[in-house]
């Protein structure tokens, strides 16, 4: 069996509707031929990267519009999202060959959206981007206050920045609490799923404030509200 059919029969027996699975299956072969000569992911085989898609799809149900995808990597989650939801996304990476790689998926794929190889921080500055998205997302490893600032400022008034976390102690979690109003925004849920992971759901109240986010190196230097 061929790595896209491996990934297809995968994504089927959990439910996937098996047109959108040949298309993510298309999206995963694409990942898993590029990752021969670069590094993009850990997941070395159809069955392994079947499950970082499966991962991606748990945010579908709450896309609702353009979508900015921070640290894209190999295209997780944003790509998955784009394709069964049918949005646009902006895929972010700093580094030139994974965006290089992401710009070719897009154009080969058919998917409506663009990379830009960029910090985050300096992107979120940046007027043609900032507070212009629905939804924001990020497989950030950082602290959630990092993530959450430098998220947020990409996000229009009543959008939403899905992050994906694992485990998260009391404190991590208060930090985020605090620092989600300094940003102009709310964390409304703490969505639990198999094991430590969870989906941490914070919506877009008003304006981000101009200073954040803050110089690049900063926000995951000094997480806001983490001492």
């Amino acid at each position: 069996m061929n790595p896209a059919d491996a990934i297809a029969a995968a994504l089927v027996a959990n439910a996937v509707d098996p047109d959108l699975a040949a298309r993510l299956a298309r999206y995963g072969q694409l990942v898993l031929e590029a990752n021969r000569t670069t590094n993009f992911t850990a997941a070395r085989d159809p069955a392994t990267f079947a499950e970082h898609i499966l991962d991606a799809l748990t945010l579908a149900g709450d896309i609702d519009g353009p979508l900015i995808d921070l640290g894209s990597g190999a295209g997780l989650p944003g790509m998955p999202l784009a394709i069964v939801t049918g949005y646009p996304v902006v895929l972010v990476d700093s580094v030139k060959k994974k965006a290089a790689f992401l710009a070719r998926a897009l154009r080969e794929l058919g998917l409506a959206g663009e990379v830009v190889d960029r910090r985050a921080e300096s992107l979120g500055g940046d007027p043609a981007f900032r507070e212009k998205f629905r939804c924001a997302t990020a497989r950030a490893v950082a602290a959630a206050p990092t993530v959450a600032e430098l998220t947020v400022p990409f996000l229009a008034i009543g959008g939403r920045a899905l992050l994906q976390r694992g485990v998260m102690d009391e404190r991590e979690r208060q930090a985020v609490t605090d620092a989600a109003p300094m940003l102009g925004a709310e964390v409304v849920e703490e969505r639990l799923l198999t094991g430590d992971r969870r989906i941490l759901i914070l919506v877009k109240r008003t304006a981000t404030p101009p200073r954040f986010p803050r110089r690049e190196g900063i926000p995951e230097k000094r997480p806001l509200c983490l001492t």
